[in-house]
């Protein structure tokens, strides 16, 4: 029993590397009211993040692809030395009653990873948030200021910033993503 503690407490420190562990469990964090996940379809770009060791990149950006009312096709594309990667995978909508609380994952062996959306106005911007207990001693958690351009004006950031620690989301460590020289790319 000790050795497989042992080894998911070194998986779990692989995995969390590049995130910083929050004690306590997740927060619960209001969601969008209302959220409309047809409206929410189509292509968002990443303005700004909290550090993720699966996005070492520029010109991050995900593309929404509705499928049926609770499931989307979700394309997640980055560049990388120079080279597009793109990553596909699978969003659903958890609980119908919560529709705002998507799951998305990646892989068919992996489970599903909270993706919540947390505010948007479905044309300019969208705050995303997503938590993982482990063992409810610590979680570690992610969130992204999401636009329909490359870019949104700082007031637009500093509300979205707002929003998060208003919600006892601490985004002190979130960083400005790299949009620049996109277009010559893609």
């Amino acid at each position: 029993m000790k050795i497989v503690l042992g080894l998911v407490f070194v998986l779990t420190l692989s995995v969390i590397r590049a995130q910083v562990p929050h004690w306590g469990p997740c927060p619960e964090p209001e969601v969008q009211p209302a959220f409309s996940l047809q409206q929410f379809t189509g292509r968002w770009f990443e303005i700004a993040k909290l550090p993720a060791q699966f996005e070492k990149g520029r010109c991050i950006e995900t593309n929404f692809t509705l499928r049926t009312d609770t499931s989307v096709r979700v394309v997640s594309s980055e560049v990388q030395k120079g080279q597009v990667r793109k990553i596909e995978g699978t969003g659903i909508v958890v609980d119908p009653k919560n529709p705002a609380k998507l799951g998305i994952s990646y892989s068919y062996v992996l489970p599903y990873s909270p993706y919540w959306i947390l505010s948007t106005d479905y044309v300019t911007f969208a705050l995303v948030y997503s938590c993982t207990d482990v063992l409810r001693l610590f979680h570690v958690d992610f969130a992204w200021i999401l636009g329909r351009t490359r870019s949104l004006p700082d007031s637009t950031i500093e509300k979205a910033l707002n929003t998060f620690a208003y919600n006892n989301i601490d985004v002190t460590r979130m960083t400005p993503s790299r949009q620049q020289d996109c277009d010559k790319t893609f």
